[in-house]
């Protein structure tokens, strides 16, 4: 079992394999993200966030899902290029993963074990389900879709 979030993997947009350690000593907002979803919109506020804090320590990492209302359905460069041109999204987006289910990818069966949902459910009930990690990369909290960016900025900054 993993003791850490940097003892994952993950494949990026564009292909490459990227090891979480990479991001060791930052703090963590993880996403899983889609282009079609009534909670798009916090694409913008999730690059605000990244581009007021990264110089501190922030980083935002993207996990585009098509699991919940196929909201979801392109490939990494459609999602790459829908990500770039409709909200300037400069943040690690990753390729398109399940988060949920026996082929959830092991980083969000890790996420869903420390930070439980609603009533003790590990599920992700949908997309924009949010995990603040701190800078020794254990998660801290997980958040609602419904819970917007901006609003965790007062949390992140406390650990900065």
């Amino acid at each position: 079992m993993s003791t850490s979030i940097y003892d994952f993997k993950a494949t990026l947009l564009n292909g490459d394999e990227v090891s979480l350690d990479t991001w060791r000593g930052k703090v963590l907002l993880i996403v899983n993200t889609a282009s079609q979803c009534g909670f798009t919109p916090q694409y913008a506020e999730l690059e605000s966030l990244y581009r007021k804090l990264q110089a501190r320590g922030l980083v935002v990492l993207g996990f585009p899902c098509n699991q919940f209302g196929c909201q979801e359905p392109g490939d990494a460069a459609a999602i790459g290029q829908f990500c770039q041109i409709n909200f300037g999204v400069t943040f690690p987006l990753f390729a398109k993963i399940e988060v949920n289910g026996e082929s959830a990818h092991p980083l969000y069966t890790y996420l869903k074990h420390a930070a439980s949902g609603v009533l003790g459910t590990e599920a992700i009930k949908w997309n924009f389900t949010k995990f603040l990690v701190n800078r020794e990369g254990q998660v801290v909290e997980r958040y609602a879709p419904a819970t917007r960016p901006e609003d965790l900025n007062e949390t992140i900054e406390a650990l900065l």
